[in-house]
């Protein structure tokens, strides 16, 4: 499995305008793509519509806490959460960690080392995603795919939407946040193009393994891989 980010998708939350620009700055020339809200009011929403990888989640927010948002979070799914804070008490890192958070930087600190600790995060989901050994094995640098040693043929856009799904197994991602990850050129398109997309990817699935529903339709919400 590739190191390269494909487009993945990682949610700043912060309050401080400037530190959120340097952050999403260097995260972008890292090839992620950075969203950046403001307010902890606003989490909920920018989670359900752009479907993060990952969080970079401050402490300290306006509108909620980000202990509670952390709580929450934790309860509705496994996305990786970074939690940041200027609260350097041991008692408080204990406690980030303890409310679900992967991990727990305190300010300041170096954008490199935060950007490191998001490769080495989203790495290890990863590989805990594709295990080497699992059926259905990515090579994001060469485009390849295979379910249980047999080769699949996708397009670029195919295989850009599999590896997304594949990701977080089990995720539902809206079809809003599949077409910000594949379309990242702003062209528009409809909605119901990732559904064509979908259709085409489970007949090469199940060319080669009939009656397994691998990528999966959640009715109103969108789709899921299911390994």
């Amino acid at each position: 499995m590739s190191d390269t980010p494909a487009n993945i998708d990682i949610l700043i939350v912060e309050d401080e305008p400037k530190l959120a620009l340097v952050i999403a700055d260097f995260l972008r020339a890292s090839g992620y793509v950075p969203r950046w809200v403001a307010n902890g009011l606003d989490v909920e929403k920018a989670v359900a519509e752009h479907m993060p990888q990952l969080i970079i989640l401050d402490l300290m927010l306006p509108g909620r806490d980000g202990r509670d948002i952390c709580r929450d979070l934790r309860r509705q799914g496994d996305v990786p959460i970074i939690m940041v804070t200027a609260q350097v008490e041991e008692v408080d890192r204990l406690l980030g960690l303890e409310i679900g958070a992967d991990d727990y930087v305190c300010k300041p600190f170096s954008p490199l080392e935060l950007v490191a600790r998001v490769k080495t995060i989203l790495r290890r989901t990863r590989i805990h995603a594709h295990p080497e050994d699992g059926p259905l094995q990515l090579d994001e640098a060469r485009l390849q795919a295979s379910y249980k040693g047999i080769t699949l043929d996708f397009t670029a856009i195919e295989f850009r939407l599999l590896v997304t799904l594949a990701g977080m197994p089990g995720r539902v991602f809206s079809r809003n946040a599949l077409m910000d990850r594949l379309y990242t050129d702003g062209r528009i398109v409809e909605d119901r193009t990732i559904d064509s997309h979908v259709k085409k990817i489970r007949r090469k699935f199940e060319a080669i393994a009939p009656g397994e529903d691998i990528v999966q339709s959640v009715y109103g919400v969108g789709f899921k891989l299911v390994l």
